[in-house]
């Protein structure tokens, strides 16, 4: 193949994935609106598609499992928010859930040539993996805060679940560019 048409087919690819990341991330940030009371605020949003909740209970869950293999009991209180009993909490905000990497990477599995069969694995796969990041991430900081661990190298939680997920998200595409580059 010669340079200009893999120029091109790259250009294609990278807008693309582009625009497909903006229509899931921005739509997210606009399911997010609809979905917590004032400003643009839609009843039946919050009532029968708020998916949000369950994401962050179940990073909530996860991540009582993770103190707990610390020794910690915890306690869910409202405002999404995990205590260990008689000790210090985190709350999960909608900026912990893991939005724009899981965005990111349904953005470069959809801009991809693959089968609707594929799709779906990865795409799963990957938010699955995504997912058991901030699990740890979340449980982790949750336990570093009741020990009072300093933070690995000074550098925050958020950096640190961005660093692993990120990782998680360059060793995945390679798996996918590899087991595709072999089929073609």
């Amino acid at each position: 193949m010669n340079r200009l048409i893999a120029s091109k087919l790259f250009l294609t690819y990278l807008i693309k994935f582009l625009l497909i990341f903006v229509c899931i991330y921005f739509g997210l940030q606009i399911w997010i609106g609809l979905s917590i009371p004032g400003g643009t605020y839609s009843n039946f949003v919050d009532g029968y598609l708020d998916f949000f909740h369950f994401l962050r209970i179940s990073l909530l869950r996860g991540a009582e499992v993770v103190a707990n293999l610390f020794g910690y009991t915890t306690n869910e209180e409202p405002g999404y928010l995990i205590r260990v009993v008689n000790g210090r909490g985190v709350i999960i905000s909608y900026s912990c859930a893991g939005i724009a990497v899981m965005s990111f990477w349904a953005a470069f599995v959809l801009a991809n040539s693959l089968s609707f069969k594929k799709k779906i694995f990865w795409l799963i796969s990957g938010i699955l993996i995504i997912w058991i990041i901030n699990v740890l991430r979340i449980g982790l900081f949750l336990v570093a805060l009741n020990k009072k661990w300093p933070m690995p190298l000074g550098i925050d939680h958020h950096t640190w679940f961005n660093i692993a997920a990120y990782g998680a998200i360059l060793t995945m595409m390679y798996f996918l560019d590899k087991k595709t580059s072999r089929q073609s």
